[in-house]
């Protein structure tokens, strides 16, 4: 293994804090035409007091939302949409599988992955969201949603928790996926850090639902041994007092095991969700740790 990075194996709060000039980067929200004196009309589409349009019905929208005149004058039902409040929430969704807790160039994507999300929650108070963070557990509690450096440095501790050594409670990304489901609300953005056998596992019908009325952005963590291994003998031991076994990866057979289980399904993974309104990447354990930031360079949805 070569990690070489000084804090390549746990995150420490100090780290994720640093990230917050890559944040800084990113160009803060458009100001809305009227300055600083009264509202401006924010991008976003949700369940706010002023109406914005109208557009066709689709399954899942509010029937109380219905556009009665619209739908009387063209036949087909429509739906109202209204402008959202400003303070969007922006929620992280921390997958806290195993197969995280390891890595070969860089940091582990474990690490990498407190580092996306610590990223996505100083952009977030930076678009003046408020952030809240769980994991799958049944056990401990959402981190409450908050706004600016306190909401960002609740979520950070969280961070640091959860991706410092394996969770013995973890039920897995579908579980939390589930608990995002009752915190979301309309116009929210949804950030994802999973292993791709962990997106491999949730059910296809419950990204369209989530995708629907959010922003949802999946970024998956690798590392370059898992995509792209050597073609040699290698030696390998489960823990230090366990006997060492070898693995053939010359061999056309292991390869192509190695590939069913670490390849596929994150091509699969990117095939799919953008299908299904999702925005999804990789970001490996040795690329820069905000090289997804520009998914978030698209309007925001209409939701109903």
């Amino acid at each position: 293994m070569t990690v070489h990075d000084e804090n390549g194996i746990e995150p420490t709060l100090t780290e994720l804090v640093g990230l917050r000039r890559l944040a800084g980067a990113r160009r803060p929200p458009r100001r809305g035409r009227h300055g600083i004196h009264g509202p401006a009309l924010s991008p976003l589409r949700g369940r706010g007091m002023d109406y914005a349009e109208s557009r066709e019905y689709v399954a899942g929208d509010d029937a109380r939302h219905i556009d009665w005149r619209l739908t009387a004058r063209t036949g087909r039902a429509h739906t109202k949409l209204f402008q959202a409040e400003r303070e969007r929430l922006t929620l992280i969704v921390g997958d806290t599988a195993p197969s995280l807790y390891f890595g070969t160039r860089t940091r582990f994507k474990s690490v990498q992955a407190a580092r996306a999300g610590a990223i996505a929650a100083w952009v977030a108070a930076r678009d003046g969201d408020r952030i809240a963070a769980l994991r799958g557990s049944r056990g401990e509690p959402p981190i409450a949603p908050a706004a600016g450096t306190r909401g960002v440095l609740q979520v950070l501790d969280g961070l640091v928790r959860w991706y410092r050594a394996p969770q013995q409670d973890d039920l897995g990304l579908d579980v939390a996926l589930e608990h995002a489901g009752r915190l979301l609300r309309p116009g929210s953005r949804l950030v994802v850090l999973a292993d791709a056998a962990s997106i491999a596992a949730i059910p296809e019908r419950r990204w369209p639902v989530l995708a629907q009325h959010h922003e949802v952005i999946v970024l998956m963590l690798t590392d370059p041994f898992e995509t792209a291994p050597p073609g040699t003998r290698l030696p390998l031991r489960a823990a230090a007092d366990a006997e060492r076994v070898e693995l053939d990866l010359g061999s056309a057979a292991q390869r192509a095991r190695w590939r069913s289980a670490f390849v596929q399904p994150v091509d699969a993974a990117l095939a799919s969700l953008p299908a299904r309104g999702v925005r999804a990447t990789t970001l490996s354990t040795d690329a820069p740790s905000d090289a997804w930031l520009p998914l978030l360079g698209h309007a925001r949805p209409l939701v109903a």
